[in-house]
């Protein structure tokens, strides 16, 4: 019987225009001394990012087995990668829906027996390796060559690997609940579990730092409210020791994604359904108008490092408003793109009620229900815009990114980072144009800080 050997497989991919050139890059680690055992590392071409990270997966695993080939069913490999859609995705939690990820997913599964592997997301700064393999093949693919493991660097830009002081936590980093707990946790081990930012209230007594404020609906005619002031925060004792945000650990300056919503299209003053499946409009002359307007607004403020784009005609010409007076290359994510709101697409609310009332009703009831035709359920959208999220927060930290997209995927993230239910979407104002802001830090917590705000339009 073969010895147990345990790896650890660290993998990453990347393409630069999505799809553009592409790369991948991996790395075998020994677990016991953080010393690599193998790099792999090939420009494939041009693909997606998804396509390179399951091909970064696909090799690191492959290499792991190449060096330890008489350990059979006694290897074990532990995957760490800032990809949430492959993690989550090889590890059963998520389906596989998209048509060239599924014989990916199948090679990838194929490697190992699956209960060798298991897998972990890592933020991306965590992932620095494989990340500069990938760069690396993307490098050596503009140069006309393929990567050579003799003048690789990327071993120098490897972080150091110790075990992580945080337990594992359910949920992905932004969603206020597993936020919340990883701060909890962070907080008791600096500082002891005595006094924390969120302390745990005596059985009996109200917690008041996480007050249950009931949502109402706004009267008909009239904008949901907003809120920005913080609520039930511990108070204080006089005498007592500081506790509350000024004594959390420093954290490191956060993610800041910067939601601007497109500017107006033909459809959007007659309140017309218009997502990813119908005719993909673009910005009328008012939008155009909005767009010039936004991209002012951040070209004074001075703030935004990178923009990410949804893939749709109308928030690729409102980035490029803003590229263009910011001097910055425009990114594509395809999670970003809205609801495809199938048969309903070009319709009216009122036309979606006279002509599919029973699938409308069912649509507002419940976040699992799809707009007649094949469209796509709140869940569904959800699952992907939060796989985006996770991608940008990973390759962004630290930094402030411009994401334009639309209603959907916004009021998406504002819900997820406040731990709100999905009918939250239905109680939400967001205007063309609009500003809002959500900051994501290191322990995984997230902050809404703007939303809805039309003060540059003016």
């Amino acid at each position: 019987m073969s010895a147990a050997r345990q790896v650890v497989v660290e993998a990453d991919g990347g393409s630069r225009g999505n799809p553009g050139p592409a790369g991948y890059g991996a790395v075998v680690i020994d677990p016991a001394t953080g010393e690599p055992l193998a790099e792999t590392a090939e420009y494939i071409g041009v693909a997606t990012n998804n396509v390179a990270e399951y091909r970064g997966l696909i090799a690191g695993l492959s290499a792991a087995k190449a060096l330890f080939p008489d350990a059979g069913d006694a290897l074990r490999v532990h995957v760490r990668m800032d990809s949430k859609l492959v993690v989550e995705q090889m590890s059963g939690r998520w389906k596989i829906k998209h048509p060239d990820m599924k014989p990916l997913a199948a090679r990838a599964a194929a490697v190992l027996p699956p209960s060798s592997v298991t897998y972990e997301w890592i933020p991306r700064a965590q992932n620095k390796h494989a990340d500069r393999l990938a760069n690396e093949a993307m490098d050596a693919g503009r140069d006309g060559r393929q990567w050579e493991a003799s003048a690789s660097t990327a071993v120098l830009d490897a972080p150091a690997r110790t075990p992580s002081t945080l337990p594992p936590v359910q949920g992905p980093p932004g969603d206020q609940v597993a936020g919340a707990a990883k701060a909890r946790a962070a907080l008791a081990a600096a500082r002891g579990a005595a006094d924390t930012l969120f302390p745990v209230p005596e059985p009996g007594v109200p917690d008041t730092t996480v007050p249950a404020a009931p949502v109402s609906a706004p009267a008909p005619g009239q904008p949901a409210g907003t809120a920005s002031e913080k609520a039930g925060a511990p108070q204080r004792k006089a005498g007592a020791p500081q506790t509350g945000w000024g004594s959390a650990p420093d954290l490191g300056a956060p993610a800041t994604l910067v939601l601007l919503r497109h500017g107006e299209t033909a459809l959007t003053p007659e309140k017309r359904f218009s997502g990813s499946g119908g005719t993909d409009p673009e910005l009328s002359a008012t939008g155009r108008g909005q767009a010039e307007r936004a991209a002012e607004h951040f070209a004074t403020l001075g703030t935004v490092q990178e923009i990410v784009s949804s893939p749709l005609r109308r928030c690729r010409e409102t980035a490029a408003a803003v590229a263009g007076r910011l001097g910055l290359d425009v990114r594509i994510d395809e999670g970003l793109r809205e609801t495809d709101f199938g048969a309903w697409e070009g319709l009216t609310f009122g036309e979606v009620r006279e002509r599919y009332t029973d699938d409308l009703t069912a649509w507002l009831a419940s976040p699992d229900t799809a707009p007649t035709g094949g469209g796509e359920s709140f869940a569904e959208v959800a699952e992907r815009v939060a796989a985006a999220r996770d991608r940008i927060v990973a390759r962004y930290a630290g930094r402030t990114v411009l994401l334009v997209t639309h209603v959907t995927p916004i009021k998406t993230l504002v819900r997820l980072a406040l731990g709100a239910p999905p009918e939250a979407l239905f109680r939400m104002e967001l205007s063309a144009a609009s500003i809002s802001t959500v900051a994501y830090y290191a322990d995984g917590n997230a902050s809404v800080r703007l939303l809805n705000d039309t003060s540059h339009l003016r």
